[in-house]
Order: structure tokens, then sequence, then C-alpha cells
């Protein structure tokens, strides 16, 4: 346990609330979310909520990283289900401060019902998602009258680090596709949607959305995993397939850092 805990006042009903901190630019976290950090008497954080938005919080307040990146160094998901109640008991309110929205492939339920569990009370406070937000600030809009009508968010990954089932069934749309998590499994991406002949289906990946030095990959179906390597495009980036990527701009303030297949 971080020897931070040992500060703790014992005199504050417990309670936890969880924020989502939006896609990583740190203007675009909601009033609410800004103002519930500035009551907080402990912060736990993740590894893509923006560290600038703990700048929010009182200076005395302590801080806890709880990591949550793929492939790097991280608290499990009990750990940190643990570490909630503890600090929750110990400080009073803990604000746990997540990348996105808490409840949108951000285990923000699992980590509510656990803190019930043990008579805590929970607050949520959604937060933009880099799912319709980071498209959207390349000018791709996930939706388009005669173009898409609809759009699928699927997880790349499942919790047993296989490929989603769910792509097959997308790949089979008309829809716009939206996977994040996806990076790692990019190679079965591709052949799943060539598997339905979607050869030449236009794809974006983006890369650090929102953020200064934002990265953006265009190409097709056939030609996103050469992209990839050309481009040097990693993680955390979201894909997005589906025709509504032809009305892809650049905006003026990204030329210099987006990159063309």
């Amino acid at each position: 346990m971080s020897k931070v805990l040992l500060t703790a006042t014992m005199n504050k009903i417990p309670r936890l609330t969880l924020v989502g901190a939006g896609p990583g630019d740190p203007e675009l976290i909601t009033l609410k979310g800004m103002r519930t950090l500035q009551e907080a008497d402990i912060v736990l954080y993740d590894a893509l909520a923006n560290e600038e938005l703990l700048k929010h919080a009182r200076p005395d307040v302590p801080r806890i990283y709880v990591g949550k990146r793929g492939g790097g160094k991280y608290k499990s998901q009990e750990e940190i289900n643990e570490l909630i109640v503890h600090c929750a008991r110990h400080y009073g309110h803990v604000v746990r401060l997540k990348g996105g929205d808490p409840y949108i492939f951000g285990r923000g339920h699992e980590e509510q019902t656990y803190a019930e569990s043990y008579d805590i009370a929970v607050s949520i406070v959604p937060g933009i998602s880099s799912v319709y937000s980071v498209p959207a600030l390349q000018s791709i809009p996930l939706t388009r009258r005669g173009i898409s009508e609809s759009f699928w968010v699927i997880t790349g990954t499942t919790r047993h680090g296989s490929l989603s089932k769910d792509v097959a069934l997308a790949a089979q749309s008309t829809a716009t596709v939206v996977i994040l998590m996806g990076m790692r499994q990019l190679s079965k991406i591709q052949a799943v949607f060539e598997n339905y002949g979607q050869f030449d289906t236009p794809v974006a990946i983006i890369q650090n959305g929102s953020l200064p030095e934002e990265k953006i990959g265009i190409a097709t179906v056939s030609t996103m995993t050469e992209m990839v390597i050309e481009e040097r495009l990693g993680a955390p980036a979201i894909i997005v397939i589906g025709e509504v990527v032809r009305e892809h701009k650049v905006p003026a303030w990204l030329k210099k850092a987006v990159q063309y297949a």
C-alpha cells in the first residue's frame, strides 16, 4: 500500500465518484468532472487520464497512479477495487479518474458494484469518449446521411486476449466500425474484413487522439497493416472502418502531424 495512505483522516463519509477524463486533451473534461476533482479527498487515476487534470485537485490531496495501459506495468482490477474501498474508508471522497467515459470499456461499472457491495455510495460523471470525439476532431463523422446509418463500437481484444467475435458481425454490415484496443489484433481484423469482401473499404487509424502528438494514417482494409508499419503508428489508437472515412479533412492545426498511407 502506498505510503501516502498514512496521512488519512478518519472523520469523512466514504464515497466514490467515477469521473470520465475525456479522450486526452485536458480541456475536454466536463465542468462537472472538473468540479468533482476539486472536491476530491484522494484521486486514483489511469494511464489514459491526462495528468494535467490532477491540477484541478487541491494541492494537499494524494494522487495514486493505478496504470491500466496494455503491455505496461499496472495494478490488477482486483487490486484497484480493493484500493478504492481502502481509500474511501480512510479518506472519504475517492475520485476515480478514468480515460474517456467510465462506462465504455472502462470497467467503471465493475468498480461501482464492488464499492457498493461495501456500502460505499457511488456517483458517476460521464466523460467524452474517444469513440466519437477522436474521429470528429479529424472531420470523420461516424454517421452521415446517405453514407452510414449507424455505428458499431467494439473492443478488439477480449478479457481472454482473443479477437472479439463481434468484429465478424460488424464486418458484414454497412455501418461504421470503431475498434478500441485493437492494434495488437490488426492483422486478424484485416483478415476478417477481407473475408467479407471489404478490401477497398477506407480505414483511419488515429493514435494519441486529441493530443498535440496526434497522428493519423489513412488506408484501406487491404493495406492497413502495411500502412501502420510504414507510418509507425501504435497504441493508444482507435481504428475507424467505413465509407465515412472518405469525409476526412485535415484540420489546419494538425497538418504537420498527419501521416498518410
